[in-house]
């Protein structure tokens, strides 16, 4: 007999990493040493974190699409503010970035809860919005690394214990979601409002507000993200992260977090994540071309996507004893 935990989709999900690491690791052993996977979890980590903001909002019943944009705003706008200030300290600079992508995240929060828009309406227009900002306020020009401050590009690679601070980073963000989603009422007020909304306000919460408080979280984490990442990469330009929205959704998705609401976990968005970090690693260095690395990374969400809804199907439950003899 099978114990229910090796049943359960964060299981199911580790055994397929733990399968795909070891068939890389028949054709290129060296990616299977420590530090190449240090380097693949570092390279994965941005990914990490806006996978549990944006499990958050799909636990609500809600989607954010504008992740990457809000990533690419905050990103161009720290960096443009350490180019003309190259004495601001980092913890000032995290602090308005964060602050910055939550602002956005309200923003989009508001539109759903007040005006009661759809999810996925108000991030796509926000997107476009937070994009079109982005070439307003640059002129379309790129900042690079010669522009940007020496202590602004260093903090996200700095090595503390063996991994860089970005590491660090996301392993303390997961931390925290390990805490709010299992042990604060706002954690499970998230699944109660994509459970059964209706049932939620008869318990006295307030769905609109749940909503909107998982869209700041989602847009403070890509706030954060986005400083992480201009950093890291020493570049900000219009187009940075363009496409990530889908690929966070799809880390979520392959996590086992349902996109009808109220079904997911920290761990199933963190393995999710890190299956997706390997296949983009993993592939090119066994050669595989651009062309199959695409179409391998669809047919990982598909199967998920399938395999999601298989596992969500449950049988009408008889209640009836007349029922049941008659069936």
């Amino acid at each position: 007999m099978i114990p229910p935990v090796l049943k359960s989709r964060e299981a199911i999900l580790a055994g397929a990493i733990l399968i795909l690491v070891g068939a890389i690791a028949s054709r290129f052993p060296a990616f299977v040493a420590p530090s190449n996977l240090a380097n693949v979890f570092n390279d994965t980590a941005p990914l990490i974190i806006l996978a549990l903001g944006q499990m958050v909002v799909i636990l609500t019943r809600c989607i954010d699409l504008s992740v990457a944009a809000n990533l690419a705003l905050t990103g161009m706008v720290v960096a443009m503010l350490n180019t003309a200030m190259p004495g601001l300290p980092v913890p000032l600079i995290l602090l308005i970035a964060v602050s910055l992508g939550a602002l956005m995240g309200l923003f989009n929060g508001l539109l759903v809860w007040r005006l009661d828009i759809p999810p996925i309406v108000v991030t796509l227009g926000t997107m476009t919005i937070y994009r079109g900002i982005i070439f307003v306020i640059s002129g379309g020009e790129w900042i690079n690394a010669h522009e940007m401050s020496d202590a602004f590009k260093a903090f996200p690679r700095e090595v503390v214990l063996g991994l860089p601070v970005l590491s660090w980073i996301a392993i303390l963000v997961v931390l925290g979601f390990v805490v709010l989603i299992g042990r604060t009422p706002l954690g499970r007020a998230f699944f109660a409002v994509g459970g059964n909304p209706h049932a939620a306000v008869y318990t006295g919460i307030n769905v609109g507000l749940t909503q909107c408080a998982a869209y700041v979280i989602s847009g403070a984490l890509a706030g954060l993200t986005g400083y992480l990442w201009v950093a890291r990469y020493a570049v900000a330009y219009v187009d940075i992260a363009g496409g990530f929205e889908l690929e966070v959704v799809a880390a979520c998705v392959i996590g086992g977090i349902s996109i009808a609401g109220g079904i997911g976990s920290v761990g199933g968005a963190l393995l999710g994540a890190l299956f997706l970090g390997i296949v983009k690693n993993a592939l090119p260095v066994i050669n595989i071309s651009p062309f199959w690395q695409l179409a391998i990374s669809g047919s990982a969400i598909i199967i998920a996507v399938a395999f999601n809804a298989t596992s969500n199907r449950t049988k009408g439950r008889v209640i009836l004893k007349k029922a049941e003899h008659a069936a």
